[in-house]
């Protein structure tokens, strides 16, 4: 091993040569006249520091962006303002190592990088400070407060011996008290950056005090914890040391130890529990934990929460099935009108537990739009089987502790809602339910749907693990519900657990016998009125489906049918009337004018306009395509707040019907001499989707051949360009939403047959079904000659 030692006099300020190689540093700022100890290893940094030891010693050390010190530093990694330094002393202890001590010359810009390889090598500029005219007495002052706040840090802290409070009052220099104060404290590198590149003094006193205030403030704070909590240690002790006495003195009046009464309380429920092994293992633990404890103790609150928690789960508590199939069916019908297919699946599990009764529970999803009965059904549902019931609200949960649980090294750690309601039921059998599951959100905190994933899986919910429990809690037996108004936002990984069924809406009989049966009777004892105050005529209850509601739910007839009965409880309260009937005629004296005009089936004998059909979340909506042809050559104008595929489903219908036109009997020069307008009314409302294909081209073929559509008409579909009718969704809500509109004909794709068996009754006898594969099937229905 060999040793070099070399040391330089001090260069002057500003004495720099033009081009100086480049030494990157990390985490660490050097300021003029200041020294620092630096240590380089990389092969390119050692052939540097020979290079210069060889000339004039000086090397030019700047901050690197990236806190990486092995990485082969490139100029973009570095900032633009660094220290140009002089090698005071130098020592290799190995050829691969070379320890350096440097002090810092004067600041300096690089105006560009003269090399790269094998190290950095850069033309500079220096930058010496600048004391602003006329601020030579501000500049004072604020080089006093420094001075004066940078002695009171210097007291507080053990890191900077005493004399340096003294020393900083020597150096003369504005400039130079700025950089050492701030090469002492405690900062970031941005910050320190930012004092480097600041030439102004003014400035950087400004900017170094604040740094200074800072730092004070959080050493002050520091002091007065340090002291509160040598305090509460003196306190601690001393209420120790009574108990101690207080406990001796008990033990010599017999009195036993009433300390360990909880703890002997814990076990005997743990004993009484008969929990499962390893829940039992866990809860021994903690218990020999507690009993070591003392009652004060912040730790003990934990052991006696979590002994708590494990001992009030249902680990084997479950509550008897009703299994009389006919009673059950009875609950469930005097519950909710319709619903067969809900209905239906719950009476075979029920059959199933009947013959096989160790079967795992059931994940099933309600799907549909909002009012038709989801989370009503769920109780429905507990009240058949006779078991407990339960529901959280999964509407923007996006922390997946609310699902799992919190670990117990987090202060106020608790299990996960399902753990919770778990307790709440006090069986572990209960109906659960999970509403709003199309809702779920995410972000750093994690998925909650991932998480949801185990409690829905029957392969293996009987083992769950909350994070605060820490062992496996069954979940085999819970009978699960979720809800949902879309499926479309449900993870496929989630959706794919749950058996989904389908709540899709009522038709205006329906609403009109569920009003008469369910929302009246409940909204008049609600408003404390009798059956022989208040009678709402069916023309009425029509009046309010049709004008004032119309949604594929409920909710909204309900809250109508509310304020019809609030009105008549003031008639009555105010002795107006002693009983009140409600027509047609009446409801505007109680809910106010019409809020929807009636949908029709539009019936205009105009070429270009056809009656098409749309789903919403809300149900289904009748939905009119116009076209008109006029002189031009534009090509085609779409309008109606159309999104991106009712765009093209436009598109392909005009390619279609360009490339049929000999076939469809449409004028060749039709295209070059007009530009055609279709829109969609409702323009303030968006659209999307394909399933508007079969109309727009049916309203474009009619235009072009000057054909009207025959009347009372509707369709929908999806087309191809070769002219084949894709299946759509939602054909149950775009029935009714025909049905309710008049149509008496209604073209759907060949393969949407299978979806007639959802239609009610009343609807399939009043409507013609056309069930067609191809566009030239749609056009011979459709076009009258």
């Amino acid at each position: 091993m060999t040793d070099q030692i070399s040391s330089q006099e001090e260069m002057q300020p500003g004495k720099i040569p033009e081009i100086i190689s480049i030494v990157p540093v990390v985490d660490v700022a050097l300021y003029p006249k200041m020294q620092l100890p630096l240590v380089v290893g990389q092969s390119q940094l050692i052939e540097l520091v020979d290079n210069a030891m060889a000339n004039d010693r000086v090397i030019g050390i700047i901050a690197s962006k990236i806190a990486d010190p092995q990485i082969n530093h490139k100029p973009d990694d570095l900032f633009e303002v660094g220290t140009a330094a002089a090698i005071m002393k130098m020592a290799k202890g190995a050829p691969d190592k070379a320890q350096m001590l440097v002090q810092g010359i004067t600041r300096f810009k690089i105006e560009e990088y003269t090399q790269e390889e094998p190290y950095l090598m850069a033309r500079v500029t220096p930058l010496e400070d600048i004391y602003p005219k006329g601020k030579g007495k501000e500049i004072e002052a604020l080089t006093a407060n420094l001075v004066t706040l940078f002695g009171k840090i210097v007291n507080y802290t053990s890191l900077l011996p005493p004399e340096m409070a003294e020393w900083i009052k020597t150096v003369g220099d504005a400039g130079t008290v700025a950089d050492v104060v701030a090469s002492t404290i405690q900062s970031t590198l941005e910050e320190k950056q930012k004092i480097l590149e600041t030439r102004e003094v003014d400035k950087r006193l400004i900017a170094v005090t604040k740094m200074a205030s800072h730092q004070l403030e959080i050493l002050e704070l520091g002091d007065k914890i340090q002291t509160q909590v040598k305090g509460d240690m003196d306190k601690t002790q001393r209420d120790y040391y009574l108990r101690q006495q207080l406990k001796a003195i008990q033990q010599e009046l017999g009195e036993g130890d009433k300390e360990n009464v909880e703890v002997q309380e814990y076990e005997a429920k743990i004993k009484e529990m008969n929990l499962p092994e390893a829940a039992q293992k866990e809860a021994e633990r903690e218990l020999s934990r507690l009993s070591r404890m003392h009652p004060s103790s912040a730790e003990y609150t934990v052991a006696a929460t979590y002994l708590d928690w494990i001992t009030s789960l249902p680990w084997h508590a479950s509550t008897e099935d009703n299994l009389d199939i006919a009673e059950a069916r009875r609950i469930l019908d005097a519950d909710h009108f319709g619903l067969e297919k809900p209905k239906k699946r719950i009476l075979e599990y029920l059959a199933v537990r009947k013959l096989k009764p160790d079967s795992k529970g059931p994940i099933i999803c309600f799907a549909g739009p909002p009012g038709t009965g989801k989370t009503s059904l769920g109780r429905s549902i507990a009240r058949a089987l006779g078991r407990n019931f339960v529901r959280i609200s999964l509407g923007g949960v996006r922390d997946e502790a609310e699902i799992r649980g919190h670990r117990r090294t987090y202060v106020g750690a608790l299990p996960g809602r399902i753990i919770q309601n778990i307790r709440r039921a006090e069986s572990n059998n209960p109906i659960f339910m999970l509403d709003e599951v199309d809702k779920l959100g995410n972000d750093f905190r994690g998925d909650p749907s991932s998480a949801l994933l185990e409690v829905l899986d029957p392969e293996q919910n009987d083992t769950f693990s909350d994070h605060y429990l820490d062992v496996p809690f069954d979940l085999s037996k819970v009978m699960f519900i979720a809800t949902a108004n879309i499926l479309d936002t449900i993870p496929p990984a989630l959706r794919d657990r749950m058996e989904v069924i389908e709540l899709l809406g009522y038709t205006m009989e329906e609403k009109v016998k569920i009003a008469k049966k369910y929302l009246i009777p409940r909204q008049r004892d609600a408003h404390g009125l009798k059956a022989s105050d208040i009678k709402i005529t069916d023309g009425a209850i029509k009046q309010i489906i049709n004008g004032y509601t119309r949604e594929a739910g409920l909710r909204n007839l309900e809250r109508e049918i509310a304020s019809v009965c609030r009105g008549a409880a003031r008639k009555i309260a105010e002795g107006l009337e002693e009983s009140v009937t409600v027509k047609p005629k009446d409801l505007h004296e109680y809910i106010g004018p019409i809020k929807r005009l009636n949908e029709k089936a539009v019936t205009v004998k105009v070429p270009g306009v056809v009656n098409g059909l749309a789903w919403t979340p809300t149900g289904g909506e009748m939905l009119t395509v116009e076209s008109v042809a006029m002189p031009g050559q534009k090509g085609l104008t779409l309008t109606g707040q159309l999104g991106g595929v009712m765009k093209e489903s436009a598109q392909a219908a005009l390619s279609f019907i360009r490339s049929r036109a000999d076939k469809l009997k449409v004028d060749p020069d039709f295209f070059k001499e007009h530009e055609i307008h279709v829109h969609v009314p409702a323009g303030a409302i968006p659209k999307d989707g394909p399933s508007a294909g079969v109309t727009i081209l049916t309203a474009l073929t009619s235009l072009c051949t000057g054909k009207v559509v025959k009347k009372d008409l509707a369709m929908t579909g999806e087309i191809t360009l070769r002219g084949q009718v894709l299946p759509v969704g939602g054909i149950k809500e775009k029935v009714l939403a025909a049905y309710r509109a008049g149509a008496k004909e209604l073209i759907l794709p060949k393969w949407n047959e299978k979806d007639l068996e959802d239609i009610p009754e009343s609807a399939r006898e009043k409507i013609t079904f056309h069930f067609v594969d191809s566009m030239e099937q749609v056009l011979a229905l459709a076009l009258e000659d």
